[in-house]
This record gives C-alpha cells, sequence and structure tokens, in this order.
C-alpha cells in the first residue's frame, strides 16, 4: 500500500513537470495529424513544439491557439480531415489555395470563429460545404475551381455578414438561392450548371453579366436573357350541359335569370373592351404626337432641356446639325476608329433612351442612360459652363478626351450647343468608393478599410492623379470618395477629374459642408481655381477617409486637436472588431499615415508633389506585399485583398 506521503511526494513531482516543461497545446496535436492527412510527401517542415513559427501558421493568439492558418501552393495532396480541423476553433482564417487536395469537404461545423475559407483550385468534390452556413462569423467564401456539385444551399442566407461567396468553375446545378444580404459585395457563380430565372433581390441585382456567365441555363435581366413570359392555361373540365326540363313555372323564372344575367355580363364585357380600344388609340396618339415633337427638337431646335429624372426618359434637345461647323454634333473623343471597345451611338439613340438621375451636384447632373440597344452610358450635363467661346470649350473637353489610363473613367463623346452642354462616360456598375466605404449610410460614417485594402486603393489614386498631372496645369479639381467609381476589376477609378475649370466662377453656389473638408484651405473660396497642392491635399483627406470611415472630422477638432496620428488610432481602436487587426498592422498603419499627414500640410509649399506621393505609396506596399499579395493572409473587411490578385486591364469599358 502506498503511503500518503509517498503519494504526496509523487503529486508535487507530476505539478513540477508539468510547470517546467513547455505547454502543448490540443492545437499542436491537432495541426500534426493534419498534416499527415493532407502531406503524404513530407513537403511541410514542421518540427518542434513552438507551432506558432511553422510555416503556414501566420496567426496565434497567445501563442497557444492557431488563430490563421495559410497553405497556399504546397502541392498538397490527400483529404482533410475532420477531428483535427474542427479542434482548431479559434481560426479567423483557413486556406488551401493552389494544391491539389480531394474528395469532400468534412462537416466544419466546429470552426465557430471562422471569418474566411479559400480552398479554391483544387480537386475537391462532392456537394456545397453546408456546415459553412451554421458558421454565423463567415464573411469570405471562395471554392473557385474545383469539382462541386449539386444544388447551391438557400441555407447561405443564414450567414447574415456574407461579403465574398464566389464559387465559379465548379459543376454547381440547380438555381441560383435567393441571396439577400446587403454585405455581399463579391458574388460569382459563373462556368457551372446553373438553370432557372435568377431571383430579383436588392442584392443579386447589383452584380453584372460576368458574374453569371458560363450558366447556359440561367436567364435573367443580368445577363441580357430574358425568360419570356410563362403562357400558363388554366385547365377547366368540362361539364356537361343540362338543359333544364322547364316543368315548372320555377324552373322557367331561373333559366330566364341565367340568360339575362349572362346577356348582361356580355354588354358589360363590350363596353369595357370599347373603353380599352379607346384608351389604346389616345396612347398612341399622344406618342405619335411627342416622337413628331421630338424629331423637330432633332432638326432644329437649339433650345436645352434635360429631364428632372420622374417621366424616366431624356428629353434634351439638341442645335441643327446642319451648317458648316459643329454645333448640335456628338462629337467622339481620343479614341480610334479601330478601338473595338468603342461603341458608336448617335445624337437621336440618346434622345430615346431611358434615363435615370444617379446625382446632382454643383458641377451638373449625372444620369445613367440605358438606350433601345442595351448599350448603357453616364451623361453628365454641366452647368454654368464658363466658356464664352465654344472653340475654347471644345480644346479643354478634347484635351481630357485623351487623357487614357487605368484608374480614369474614360471620357468618350460630347453635345454641346449655345448653353447645352453633355458629357459622356463609360457606365461603371460596381458603384463608388463612397459607397464601398460608407454603405447605405448618409452621414458619412462608416467602417475603416482594412490597411491592406488602403494601400491598393491610395495606389490606384495616385497613379490616376499623377498621371493627370504629368499635364502642365491640369488638375482633377473636384477629388472625393463619390467622385471615385469602382471599375470591372474592382479598381479605383477617377472621374469628374478637369470639370473645375468649365465652371463659371461667378455663378458657384454654396456646397455641402462635407465636400469642403476634401478642400485645401487656399481652394476653400470656390471662386479660386484648382491647383495641383490642392488636388494632394484632397488625396490626404480621401486617405484618412480610408483609414477611419469617416468625411467628418469634428472628432479631430473638438476632441483631438491637430494630432491626426492619436485620432485615427482612437477611430479604428474603435470601429474595428478587436485589437489583433491595429497591433499586427503597426508599420503599415504608420506609413500611410504618414504619407496622409504630408499631403495634408496647411501651407501649399510644404507638400509633396504627386509623383513623390505616388512613390511614397508603392514604396509602403511593397514593404507590406510579404503579409498581403497573392495570399488570403487577411482578415476580410469591407474591401476583400483578394481583389488584388486579378489581372488589370489596359483599357476600361463596360
Amino acid at each position: 500500500m502506498i503511503s500518503s506521503s509517498s503519494y504526496m511526494l509523487f503529486l508535487v513531482m507530476m505539478i513540477a513537470f508539468y510547470l517546467i516543461s513547455p505547454v502543448r497545446s490540443n492545437d499542436l496535436e491537432s495541426l500534426l495529424t493534419l498534416k499527415s492527412s493532407i502531406d503524404p510527401s513530407n513537403l511541410l517542415p514542421w518540427q518542434g513544439t513552438d507551432f506558432c513559427n511553422w510555416e503556414g501558421v501566420k496567426e496565434c493568439i497567445n501563442r497557444t491557439r492557431v488563430s490563421k492558418l495559410v497553405l497556399e501552393d504546397l502541392n498538397l495532396t490527400g483529404s482533410l480531415d475532420e477531428r483535427s480541423l474542427n479542434q482548431l476553433d479559434q481560426l479567423r482564417v483557413l486556406s488551401f489555395k493552389g494544391n491539389s487536395l480531394s474528395s469532400s469537404i468534412p462537416n466544419l461545423s466546429g470552426l465557430l470563429n471562422l471569418k474566411s475559407i479559400f480552398l479554391n483550385d483544387n480537386n475537391f468534390s462532392g456537394e456545397f460545404p453546408e456546415s459553412l452556413t451554421s458558421l454565423h462569423r463567415l464573411k469570405t467564401v471562395v471554392l473557385v475551381g474545383n469539382r462541386f456539385s449539386g444544388k447551391i444551399p438557400s441555407s447561405l442566407l443564414r450567414l447574415s455578414r456574407l461579403y465574398m461567396l464566389e464559387i465559379q468553375d465548379n459543376l454547381f446545378s440547380g438555381s441560383v438561392p435567393p441571396l439577400n444580404q446587403a454585405t455581399l459585395k463579391f458574388f460569382n457563380v459563373s462556368n457551372n450548371q446553373l438553370s432557372g430565372q435568377i431571383p430579383v433581390t436588392r442584392t443579386l441585382n447589383q452584380f453584372n453579366q460576368s458574374s453569371f456567365s458560363g450558366n447556359v441555363g440561367l436567364c435573367g435581366d443580368q445577363i441580357q436573357n430574358s425568360c419570356g413570359k410563362r403562357n400558363v392555361t388554366v385547365g377547366i373540365s368540362p361539364r356537361p350541359l343540362s338543359v333544364p326540363t322547364m316543368q315548372t313555372r320555377e324552373d322557367k323564372t331561373k333559366l330566364i335569370g341565367i340568360i339575362s344575367g349572362s346577356i348582361g355580363g356580355g354588354v358589360l364585357i363590350l363596353l369595357v373592351t370599347l373603353l380599352l380600344i379607346c384608351l389604346i388609340r389616345r396612347h398612341r396618339r399622344i406618342k405619335s404626337m411627342r416622337d413628331h415633337r421630338t424629331s423637330k427638337a432633332v432638326a432644329g431646335s437649339e433650345q436645352g432641356g434635360i429631364s428632372d429624372g420622374r417621366n424616366k426618359t431624356f428629353s434634351w434637345e439638341r442645335g441643327s446639325e446642319k451648317g458648316g461647323g459643329s454645333v448640335g454634333t456628338l462629337v467622339f473623343l481620343g479614341r480610334c476608329e479601330s478601338d473595338v471597345t468603342l461603341m458608336r451611338y448617335t445624337m437621336n439613340d440618346l434622345l430615346k433612351a431611358s434615363a435615370e438621375t444617379l446625382g446632382r451636384g454643383t458641377l451638373g447632373s449625372t444620369y445613367k442612360a440605358v438606350m433601345e440597344s442595351g448599350f448603357i452610358v453616364t451623361v453628365k450635363r454641366l452647368k454654368d459652363v464658363g466658356f464664352s467661346r465654344m472653340d475654347e470649350f471644345k480644346r479643354h473637353i478634347e484635351i481630357l478626351g485623351r487623357l487614357k489610363h487605368p484608374n480614369l473613367v474614360p471620357l468618350r463623346a460630347y453635345f454641346q450647343a449655345k448653353e447645352e452642354c453633355l458629357l459622356v462616360y463609360d457606365y461603371f456598375p460596381n458603384g463608388s468608393l463612397f459607397s464601398l466605404i460608407h454603405g447605405s449610410r448618409v452621414s458619412g460614417s462608416g467602417k475603416p478599410l482594412h490597411w491592406t485594402s488602403c494601400l491598393k486603393i491610395a495606389e490606384d489614386l495616385a497613379m490616376g492623379l499623377a498621371y493627370i498631372h504629368q499635364n502642365p496645369g491640369l488638375t482633377h479639381g473636384n477629388l472625393k470618395s463619390s467622385n471615385v467609381l469602382l471599375g470591372p476589376d474592382f479598381e479605383s477609378c477617377l472621374t469628374d477629374y478637369g470639370l473645375s475649370d468649365l465652371h463659371d466662377p461667378d455663378s458657384v453656389e454654396d456646397t455641402s459642408a462635407t465636400s469642403l473638408f476634401y478642400k485645401a484651405p487656399e481652394c476653400r473660396d470656390l471662386r479660386k481655381a484648382s491647383t495641383q497642392p490642392a488636388d494632394v491635399y484632397s488625396f490626404g483627406v480621401l486617405l484618412l477617409e480610408l483609414l477611419t470611415g469617416r468625411t467628418s472630422f469634428q472628432d479631430l477638432v473638438h476632441r483631438y486637436g491637430s494630432d491626426i496620428s492619436r485620432w485615427v488610432r482612437a477611430v479604428r481602436e474603435e470601429e474595428i472588431e478587436s485589437g489583433e487587426e491595429l497591433n499586427s498592422s503597426e508599420d503599415k498603419l504608420e506609413a500611410l499615415l504618414s504619407i496622409a499627414t504630408n499631403c495634408v500640410a496647411i501651407q501649399p509649399g510644404n507638400r509633396p508633389v504627386m509623383r513623390d506621393v505616388l512613390k511614397m505609396v508603392k514604396d509602403a506596399r511593397a514593404e507590406a506585399a510579404p503579409f498581403s499579395y497573392n495570399s488570403s493572409d487577411h482578415s476580410p473587411g469591407r474591401w476583400s485583398d483578394t481583389v488584388q490578385s486579378l489581372p488589370r486591364e489596359d483599357h476600361m469599358s463596360i
């Protein structure tokens, strides 16, 4: 029998052993088990007990739990082990991108903290991993380039934070689920075997044809493939007509009532039909008169006008195309005839286009014009144009039309007749940077973007501005987040550049307080011409907006004085879901803050020129490359860093 003193000595020795030995987390065993299932060739050099330094383990919590596991492009094979994966229950980001893993995806319902999963470019098969739809914190799901089949589950609607769903290049069949999450910003189901009508939801309506292409059986407005009207015939089984015997007076009375009712109903139907015919004829007559008036306007009227958006139809009129000048002619700009991206159309096509008001500002109103051919353009109608001579206006517009850069929205054509000035741009359906940062909020208060997203957007904008500034005296003049549109690959593209020079300084209207925050101090009197240093100041303000999610700087003024750095940190700590993102990106945040602070210097002479700003942004982004480029090692914010790996085009056209 063991004595009590011996038992106590044994207990003390065991406690001492656990105190002096290295901590062995359950995650260590789980990782080793996972390695045995996906790495039969022993490609992963995982040794020792400090797994937080192992290849692919990007982040740990208190050096005891794995929060980011990124095993990409390592030629891993085999299949995923369900038990070991579910034991890694502190994972936020999980990526097996670019390997040769196969079989179906096991049940992953134990990963309750998972925010992003990347399984793209493997050999996975089986049905959609429906266990993912139970992970309520999940934001990003990328299953591109596998052999998944079956239906896309409607249970995806349970993911209230879903931000990116990319499942193209698989074998999914059935219909597209009616996703309605307002958070969904990236979506692609192209190149599958889906069929049926694309659900009409506000969320799915924001995506264009590229998100649905390659599914022969799909139809809907997004892919310009009408589903057609189904002629539903209601079947009525014929009943034998029973003729009354009319043996009694009561039977005769009923029969007379039936006949009278039938005659009365027939007369009523005839009257309604005649009324409808009259209404149709009257509508056609009114339409004919309207078309006649429009043709007269096209032929010779010189009085300009445009609809206010309520009748949804353009009604501007133009000057005569007759004579030796170019008055009243729709002039195409800056593209050669062989440019396949240039869609030719006439002023008459624009006159007949349906229109939707996109916005109104100091420089004029902007419209989305959908022509009868289905081609869409953006039309800006300028007001209070300051050039008294037509040739001066044409010269300036033609300079803008010759600008061609991936980060500028192309100016395609213009129309000018007397005081009517219209500019035609490519239509960008992905919205503005303001909407990306602030969503549907009109208060200008949104969520700060991830630092890698800030760097990407900053580089896009800096390249566009530096290109404009290469032209002596040319400025943007009105840089703000609502004048930055998202291109086909979600690159940031400047619009409304160079238009401030067209505005009549004597007719300047009051602008909003928010817009004034973008203006350099020396240009807040809108009668003063914009300068390139003023553009640099606006760029700095826009960078601060990216970092804080705010356009109003009252917090900076009232609470932090002129300490921009302390203000940005306070806002990010308040808005970011946890402190991990801020702590892990201290040096990147410092680089962005330094650039913004230099740009918003009060004295114009103390601000760097735009080419130097671009170099600073590129240097900062190059230093961040090992942490962000071509990798899923990130926590998705409002902008997914996977966009950085998308191909860039030499030109943009929608």
